[in-house]
């Protein structure tokens, strides 16, 4: 089924109107890198990202279940064996550890190897009495704080486009190495434990150890592990002339983005009249938007409609982020409204981002409390609309950090500036992740009836 339209090109973005845009000052210098980037090989495949399509309709009937994870904003300065290592084997443990708990298959997709874009409500940044760009992601500036530090200069697409490359080969090759290897966590349960003496590590963490070995011994054969640990990438589609030069046409003049398996737009650039909307319409990927408190009922059924006209399945999936406060009030007609106009969407619950919060001492932070109160909700919501809710987005690293308050480990908002390390928004801390997915109410995770009548 052909998913893009003849008034579509991989430029036509361009005639809409354009939030978050980069203002680069040397056009030539844009133009430039934009062509190189055109000559370079695709970072991912169209059957991998056919092949997650395949996935994400199977997760739509409650058969399948999706993990999507990772840094709230990729530093190139985080592209070395040890920092991709702990992202994709915090991954794998954690979609372990959640496949025993719903007992469906998991499939995991990263928030790496291309997360170096940022969106920002504020496009300038003071400190004192000087104002620069504010910081948008390693692929337009870099983090300090000085004119030509924070002035958006387009060769970092080419980093980018590199740093990635680096990531994903490296991340190939874990995936053909021994399965013990991946399900490796100690260091990072040793480093945390050592980093807040007093602290308490969910037991399901000093727990997994044991299950770890389980699944090494039943899938321990190089031919089952290929398939037990497939994985996945992902970003926010934000910076367009990035996601443009790595769209490419296969032979059947189907176009993909092949900078990443699954792209994704955020809540200010998912108006449907919006150019990331018009970008994302028109390519092969599965693809997903952020669906946030101001979200109404027309406004997600006319984008369901542009990113999804054939209603295929496994093509659209609708991330849901309110806050523990507003989800009850806001997601149920939104379910309704799909339901009713019967469009095939993966619902997923982003429980992170609708609950970010200031500390008193100025730092961001965000509530384990919170964020395990809206997954609960969302659960219980899908349950009762009977819907399937099929996935789950958070924001968490192996790190040993100290950025969300609560849970176990019992981070105090007083210890937030002893180790964090998040260049933008706060993570969960290894311990935290676990005790959120090991709180999981199993009984109302189970396969949904309506699911069995979908064939």
């Amino acid at each position: 089924m052909e998913l893009t339209k003849t008034d579509w090109r991989p430029d036509s973005w361009k005639q809409k109107p354009v939030s978050q845009q980069i203002n680069y000052g040397d056009e030539q210098a844009l133009n430039s890198v934009i062509g190189q980037l055109r000559q370079l090989p695709p970072l991912v495949s169209a059957t991998e990202v056919d092949n997650l399509k395949s996935q994400i309709a199977l997760a739509q009937q409650g058969k399948h279940f999706i993990l999507q994870g990772g840094d709230c904003a990729e530093s190139f300065a985080d592209c070395n064996a040890d920092s991709i290592s702990q992202k994709v084997r915090l991954l794998v443990n954690l979609s372990l550890l959640l496949s025993n708990k719903i007992d469906k298959p998991i499939s995991r997709i990263g928030r790496i190897a291309g997360q170096y874009a940022k969106p920002r409500s504020q496009l300038m940044e003071t400190k004192l009495d000087e104002t620069f760009h504010s910081y948008r992601g390693d692929l337009v500036n870099s983090i300090h704080f000085s004119e030509s530090a924070r002035t958006p200069d387009p060769e970092r697409m080419l980093q980018g486009y590199s740093y990635a490359s680096l990531t994903l080969n490296y991340i190939r090759s874990m995936l053909e190495s021994d399965l013990d290897q991946l399900l490796q966590l100690d260091k990072e349960t040793q480093a945390l434990a050592q980093l807040k003496q007093s602290a308490k590590l969910h037991q399901s963490l000093c727990q997994f150890q044991q299950m770890a070995q389980l699944f090494q011994r039943f899938y321990g054969s190089k031919a089952m592990n290929k398939g037990l640990m497939e994985f996945f990438t992902s970003h926010e589609a934000l910076h367009l002339h990035y996601e443009e030069a790595l769209t490419r046409q296969d032979k059947d003049g189907n176009w993909y983005n092949l900078s990443t398996h699954f792209p994704w737009v955020g809540m200010r650039t998912a108006n449907p009249d919006s150019a990331h909307i018009e970008y994302l319409r028109g390519i092969a990927n599965p693809v997903a938007i952020k669906v946030g408190p101001q979200m109404q009922p027309q406004q997600l059924l006319a984008l369901c409609k542009l990113l999804n006209p054939n209603n295929e399945a496994g093509r659209l999936t609708l991330i849901h982020r309110f806050g523990h406060q507003q989800i009850a009030r806001k997601l149920p007609a939104l379910i309704q409204a799909v339901e009713s106009a019967n469009h095939k969407v993966l619902w997923c619950c982003d429980p992170m981002h609708g609950n970010g919060q200031l500390a008193a001492n100025g730092i961001k932070t965000r509530d384990f409390q919170h964020i395990q109160s809206e997954l609960e909700q969302a659960i219980a919501i899908h349950q009762n609309s009977d819907s399937i809710l099929g996935g789950l987005h958070l924001e968490m690293t192996a790190e040993a950090v100290m950025e969300c308050v609560g849970s176990s480990y019992q981070i105090s908002a007083q210890e937030l500036n002893k180790s964090y390390t998040s260049l933008v928004d706060p993570r969960l801390n290894i311990s935290q992740a676990f005790e959120l997915i090991d709180n999981l109410d199993i009984s109302i995770q189970k396969t949904s009836p309506k699911s069995q009548l979908i064939p």
